[in-house]
């Protein structure tokens, strides 16, 4: 075959194309179970920081078994429908389907000897989407830790989100008032109950609000159970 004619050239290009298209199929799938497991892993933290668990330099694996006992399914009712399969769900697909048919995660932990509860939370910031997960007490009223993080927020503004300093601020904060939810987050210097509300992000007033409407929408599907003392 010529090696200088344009119908080598064509075959040559295909044959490579081919040739490097199946070997990043084959890179993908081989890496697709490494980089699931990570994705787990990541999870695994996110639910560990909203109970207070430094996770740094531990085996994240043995602290999840450790201190959440079981991941429950529950509907709107606040009724258990099914045990063990809520790490599963995404709570952005949940909160997208009508209100009968959501399946709402709920994991029941334990730390030091007490019983926590942790919620997930999916919402819609400045730039895109935020999520995160509250651990409360075994009251069902009480926060005992938070963790925020985001896909876009701008730095030093809306990405502050997923700073301790903004995070704390949720400790000890309660939750529901007359049967509603009352956790919130108000523009920031303008806190006029502290029971139940925290300042927003200086600069940040887009994305706090997102924040504080993601707790409403989200616990809000949890009335039924957090009502029921």
């Amino acid at each position: 075959m010529n090696t200088n004619s344009n119908s080598y050239t064509i075959i040559y290009a295909s044959v490579m194309v081919v040739i490097v298209a199946f070997l990043l199929a084959f890179i993908s799938s081989s890496l697709k179970p490494m980089q699931q497991k990570n994705v787990e892993l990541d999870k695994m933290k996110q639910i560990l920081t909203a109970l207070n668990v430094d996770t740094k330099g531990q085996n994240v694996e043995e602290l999840y078994s450790q201190h959440v006992k079981s991941d429950e399914i529950l509907n709107v009712d606040g009724q258990v429908i099914e045990s063990n399969g809520g790490f599963g769900i995404n709570m952005a697909s949940e909160m997208s389907k009508p209100a009968a048919e959501r399946k709402l995660p709920l994991y029941i932990c334990e730390v030091n000897g007490q019983t926590k509860y942790v919620i997930p939370l999916s919402g819609a910031g400045l730039w895109g989407p935020i999520w995160g997960y509250v651990g409360l007490d075994e009251n069902k009223d009480t926060v005992y830790g938070v963790y925020f993080s985001h896909a876009s927020e701008t730095p030093g503004l809306g990405a502050e989100i997923t700073s301790p300093a903004f995070q704390s601020q949720f400790h000890g904060k309660q939750v529901m008032n007359d049967g509603q939810v009352a956790l919130a987050v108000e523009k920031f210097g303008t806190v006029t109950n502290p029971t139940y509300q925290v300042d927003g992000i200086s600069g940040g007033t887009i994305t706090s609000v997102g924040v504080s409407t993601m707790i409403k929408d989200c616990l809000s599907q949890y009335d039924n159970f957090l009502n029921n003392k």
